[in-house]
């Protein structure tokens, strides 16, 4: 029996955003229900997403390493998450606050960096490997909305989250994924 997606998160020892599998029924994407959450978020304008990626990374890197109101390091999480909107070139880039940090995020010292709770949300995602690039995101978005479509399921269709899970010295075995947001 293959293991769990929460069971793959839960190997790494990081901590990740809670979330129930509402449908996986899918051959090519599941459907997952979050729980509200504190994020940090940086939003970047860049021509081209992977220049966003970095940018937003090492903004929200810096934070963790100690660039917040008490200079305290803070653990890594995952995933990294990505906003983007078709047609834009502003992106927001996330990472999910520690559960120990929930109740009260230390507040970020430079001024593009916030905190902000994202409600709780479904999700429609679709999983997929190698190193995460803008062309590779937004193939993988394509591929999982046209199922969306097939299946009849109705979605945010003008932006898409990223989510990567893994280091960039991670070399094989990496999991990323897309989301669309599932409309009520």
């Amino acid at each position: 029996m293959s293991k769990s997606v929460k069971e793959v998160f839960l190997s790494r020892g990081l901590d990740f955003p809670k979330f129930d599998t509402v449908d996986s029924e899918s051959a090519d994407y599941e459907e997952r229900h979050y729980e509200a959450a504190k994020w940090v978020s940086t939003v970047v304008t860049a021509n081209e997403e992977n220049e966003a990626a970095k940018k937003g990374f090492w903004k929200l890197f810096n934070y963790i390493q100690g660039k917040n109101e008490k200079g305290t390091k803070i653990e890594m999480t995952i995933p990294v998450l990505k906003l983007v909107t078709h047609g834009s070139t502003s992106y927001t880039v996330s990472f999910f606050v520690p559960f120990l940090h929930q109740s009260s995020p230390l507040a970020p010292s430079e001024e593009e960096v916030i905190i902000e709770e994202k409600g709780e949300m479904t999700v429609f995602v679709r999983c997929f490997g190698g190193f995460v690039r803008g062309d590779k995101n937004s193939g993988e978005a394509r591929l999982l909305a046209e199922s969306l479509k097939r299946d009849g399921k109705s979605f945010q269709e003008d932006f898409y989250y990223t989510a990567g899970y893994d280091s960039p010295f991670k070399l094989l075995n990496r999991h990323n994924e897309v989301w669309y947001l599932k409309k009520n």
